[in-house]
């Protein structure tokens, strides 16, 4: 097999340096030529007429005006009139996992869209797999032309095993010896246990430490109030990014303590909205500001798109789009510390550009260039990416045998009949967190009556990984079922379990059961229909097929939700985080319902006195 890692190297400036000054002495002549088009000037913040780009190998060697003998019969050159040019797109917080696509297909649907890179916190396969999980993400993104990123997931599990069961646990060492692989292993993921953080818990600590001991940055996850002082310890121990922004002042309070603050619009999270606002009307300067996507599923990609969907939207909100641009480029780069490779067309920087049609409000993309090479044009890729192949324990990794039934999901209750005061996890649509209510729920025959006409499901967690065999059991709302209906899912933030939903038990077992048989991925089971499946081999949670084909499991899924009744946007991706315990309010784990309040995490019972 090509040694397609080789073919779509990125060599450090050091070793670029001797043919980018020979070609400024003429002795050596541009591999590929931009001429004439308007310069997205990130640094500057102005937009150029009239520039050429002239780069060598993989980087860029000149901007500027048209010279005579910059190129000969070797060199592509590509006239950019009418077109604007600008860096590569970088997403500034991404787990790739959630588009439900490998990386070489998630570089396949992104980098057409013009992402050229992005910082990738892969804490989704590392909590099923562990560290040979990780690498797995790394060595397959080193495989494709993005500028791939890869962080060390801090949380694994998000909190602890006394909440949670994950596939493996990461501490200082994991941590230390996972940011020893290279420099595409750039930051700490997301620092989901900022109560551990705050309250100095030992492990927590200690790989905040091993990162910056490392000369890596830490990102972070905080979602307490944002005027609360604790932020700022949070940020003393070194975390000096968030993504958990959700209105304007979330955005300012961070930034005023030297943070970066991200700006998430994930196909489900729609926060840039309301926190650009800390920009559009409260003035404050951008230059720490980020567009990020967090979680794009595969159809959203291809409904929306990736990073230039993000971006336009910026602009419609108020934003300039050079600003704009920078929230998705320089800014990210300086924030991660690679501005000298990725963030901007300048002299010495990897050449990852691309070339824009029409208003530059659109972000309308026809071309990506990454590290000096064509790799898409017109919404197509111009490059075959290699498939990779996965080790047998990558692909068989849900330890659990297809034999729940409908008692599986039974919930027996201290009395016969009548109601019971009963804690409920309302969802909400395009937001991450749920709301706690208590309900008063009919039991008979001791155990609690769940219908479709209580507008109420159960949602069960069974642990998948062969550890401790533990389930637990409650209630959501809201998620739209008016028929006997069940998902379930491997895709359970974070520790992904199998999590089932639904509002009759039957079917509860016959979507529970097609997972765990199918070695992981999504199942609706709804009464008189046929069951809806969409396979994810890679640790339960990516596909191993093409990007369309996946896309079109993923849309076959949402019409089987829609029939019966949940017609969310993107419902899954909502519900497949009421098993993430590290945000507000109510959610699941293996260990029972966990509740986050002010005082950290704390697990509390399904009836209430």
């Amino acid at each position: 097999m090509t040694d397609t890692a080789s073919i779509f190297s990125r060599p450090p400036l050091a070793d670029c340096i001797p043919d980018l000054v020979a070609f400024s002495r003429g002795e050596k002549k541009a591999t590929l030529f931009i001429r004439n088009g308007s310069l997205v000037n990130v640094v500057s913040g102005e937009i150029l007429s009239d520039i050429c780009v002239a780069v060598v190998g993989t980087r860029i060697a000149y901007v500027g005006p048209f010279v005579e003998g910059m190129i000969d019969d070797t060199t592509r050159v590509i006239e950019a009139d009418g077109k604007y040019i600008a860096p590569g797109l970088l997403d500034g917080h991404c787990h790739i996992e959630s588009s439900m696509l490998s990386v070489t297909q998630f570089a396949n649907a992104v980098l057409p869209l013009g992402t050229t890179g992005g910082f990738f916190d892969a804490h989704e396969i590392s909590n099923v797999l562990g560290l040979p999980g990780l690498r797995i993400m790394l060595d397959e993104a080193r495989q494709t032309p993005m500028a791939a990123y890869m962080q060390v997931a801090s949380c694994v599990p998000s909190t602890n095993s006394n909440f949670e069961t994950a596939g493996a646990e990461f501490g200082p060492a994991e941590v230390a010896e996972a940011l020893s692989w290279g420099p595409d292993m750039i930051a700490l993921g997301e620092v989901m246990n900022f109560p551990g953080v705050v309250y100095g818990d030992p492990k927590m600590i200690g790989e905040i430490q091993a990162t910056l001991r490392a000369g890596k940055v830490v990102d972070g996850h905080y979602t307490w109030p944002s005027n609360d002082p604790r932020l700022s310890a949070y940020a003393a121990a070194g975390v000096s990014g968030d993504h958990e922004c959700v209105t304007k002042e979330d955005v300012a309070n961070r930034v005023r303590l030297g943070m970066y603050a991200k700006m998430r619009r994930g196909s489900a999270w729609h926060d840039v909205a309301a926190t650009i606002k800390a920009h559009t009307e409260q003035g404050l300067d951008s230059r720490r500001m980020m567009l990020v996507s967090d979680d794009r599923i595969c159809d959203s990609l291809k409904e929306e798109g990736h990073m230039n969907f993000i971006v336009r939207h910026a602009i419609s909100q108020g934003v300039k789009p050079v600003t704009a641009f920078q929230m998705a480029t320089l800014n990210t780069a300086e924030r991660f510390g690679v501005a000298r490779d990725v963030g901007s067309v300048t002299p010495g920087t990897i050449a990852d550009i691309i070339l824009l049609d029409g208003n530059l409000a659109d972000v309308n993309v026809v071309m990506t260039i990454a590290r000096g090479e064509v790799v898409a044009e017109n919404g197509a890729m111009t490059v075959e990416l290699a498939a990779f192949h996965y080790p047998d324990y990558a692909i068989n990794s849900v330890k659990l045998t297809p034999e729940l039934t409908p008692a599986s999901f039974h919930i027996q209750t201290p009395n016969q009949f009548g109601t019971i005061k009963t804690r409920v996890a309302m969802v909400r649509e395009n937001h991450v967190e749920t709301e706690e209510v208590f309900a008063e729920v009919p039991v008979k025959d001791g155990l609690l009556a769940i219908t479709p006409e209580s507008t109420l499901c159960k949602m069960a967690i069974f642990e998948r990984h062969g550890k401790t065999g533990g389930s637990a059991i409650g209630i959501v709302g809201n998620v739209g079922f008016d028929q006997p209906a069940a998902i379930a899912m491997t895709v359970a933030h974070d520790c992904h379990n199998v999590l089932v939903i639904g509002n009759d038990d039957e079917q509860m077992a016959r979507a529970a059961n097609a997972v765990i048989g199918m070695q992981g991925g999504i199942a609706v089971a709804s009464s008189g229909n046929d069951l809806v499946e969409l396979p994810l081999r890679l640790a339960g949670l990516m596909s191993t097929e093409p990007y369309e084909t996946v896309v079109e499991q993923s849309l076959a899924i949402s019409r089987a939700l829609a029939s019966a009744g949940c017609t969310m946007n993107y419902a899954f991706m909502t519900l497949s985080l009421l098993a993430l315990v590290v945000i507000p309010t109510l959610h699941i784990s293996d260990t029972g319902l966990i509740r986050i309040s002010d005082a950290g995490f704390e697990k509390v019972s399904l009836f209430v006195e």
